[in-house]
């Protein structure tokens, strides 16, 4: 089930995916669009059994003095109201379904502080403070939630201008990762591979919240 406000691109990705997908419109900041999307993923699949929070937007560059209300304000409703919402509408479902799993895709803002991004990573970090409360809660239905904190990523939310080698220079893997990786680590959290993990931040950041290398090292 995938639900986005880009109507004609997820009705076009739903259908490449076969009759397994099915497409719902979903402003993640609507209530009612929630409750539409998880009542037709419990008719159309008899049950819900796991909830990926992807959705999200950058919101404006600059200094927190720069940042107008209305951009701070948009930032938290998409990336942080909208997964509150979506937690909120699925726990019932997944109760019924005996259990599942809650992906919540953060960001290494959420893990440390990057200037020039105050909404950003304002409505980060209480993603990643929403998703240990939550798992605290739902752990005895045999819910699980995690917080999967993606790095530097190349997709079209990139700006296409920025120098790739450029961004990734002082992370242990210096080059930038392709979505099927963050796909990758989502399928890890989501599947029962991960069945003793719940509260916990997977950073998919190349070393990046590890630390900086030191110049040199190991090779003198």
């Amino acid at each position: 089930m995938l639900g986005d406000v880009r109507h004609e691109l997820g009705e076009k990705v739903a259908s490449s995916l076969g009759e397994a997908a099915r497409y719902v419109p979903l402003d993640v900041a609507q209530e009612a669009h929630w409750q539409r999307a998880v009542a037709l993923a419990e008719a159309e699949f008899g049950k819900l059994d796991i909830l990926i929070n992807n959705a999200g937007i950058v919101g404006e560059f600059g200094p927190a003095e720069r940042c107008t209300l209305a951009n701070y304000q948009r930032t938290i409703d998409v990336n942080q109201i909208g997964p509150f919402l979506g937690m909120k509408t699925a726990i019932p479902a997944l109760r019924r379904a005996g259990g599942g799993s809650i992906v919540n895709v953060c960001s290494v803002a959420g893990l440390y502080g990057i200037p020039g991004l105050v909404a950003y990573g304002a409505s980060k970090w209480a993603l990643r403070g929403m998703t240990k409360v939550v798992a605290l809660e739902v752990g005895r239905d045999n819910i699980r939630v995690n917080a999967l904190h993606p790095g530097a990523i190349d997709t079209p939310m990139m700006d296409p201008s920025r120098d790739r080698a450029k961004l990734a220079r002082g992370q242990a893997i210096e080059r930038v990762a392709q979505p099927e990786e963050m796909a990758s680590a989502a399928l890890f959290l989501a599947s029962d591979e991960s069945a003793f993990i719940t509260g916990a931040d997977l950073a998919a950041d190349a070393g990046l919240s590890a630390g900086r290398p030191i110049q040199g090292f190991p090779n003198g």
